[in-house]
């Protein structure tokens, strides 16, 4: 029987990445998620572009989970006809990882978002000030964080 070919990525992935990979599945049809540890984000993603021509990021997601922020990458080849999602995890008190633009250089928006909204630092990723914040938000706001309050004085707690 023939795998299809979200079941042979996965099967790809668990080979060639089975000390980096916490979990890969099939959630169900079209759509695959794979767990990664931290800092393996990268080579998989090279690996799933230069492999299975996936060149389409649809947005990066992140996520305050108390000590940790995850980061889930939504990708999908060129004709959208599925979507997988490579989810990692940074310690919410040292929130750093290694950027993607250099291999999808549509990143470049949603690694900034990320940024602004939950204070993860993209490495190899110079930003500018701001993206989605207003330019005299002030430095360690991160309103997305769940620990964030607004504060007297900072710009969207006026409305």
């Amino acid at each position: 029987m023939e795998l299809s070919r979200e079941a042979q990525m996965v099967d790809d992935l668990k080979r060639y990445f089975a000390d980096k990979i916490i979990k890969a599945e099939i959630v169900r049809a079209r759509r695959v998620n794979v767990e990664v540890k931290a800092g393996a984000h990268r080579d998989i993603i090279k690996f799933l572009k230069n492999r299975y021509d996936i060149r389409h990021i649809v947005t990066i997601t992140g996520v305050d989970l108390g000590k940790d922020i995850e980061l889930i990458y939504h990708l999908s080849p060129d004709n959208r006809q599925w979507l997988l999602n490579i989810r990692t995890k940074v310690p919410k008190d040292n929130p750093k990882i290694e950027t993607i633009i250099d291999i999808l250089p549509g990143a470049i928006f949603y690694e900034r978002e990320v940024n602004d909204l939950l204070g993860v630092i993209f490495e190899g990723h110079e930003m500018p000030k701001h993206f989605i914040l207003p330019d005299d938000w002030p430095e360690g706001e991160y309103p997305l964080r769940k620990d964030w309050k607004p504060k007297e004085g900072v710009p969207s707690a006026r409305v």
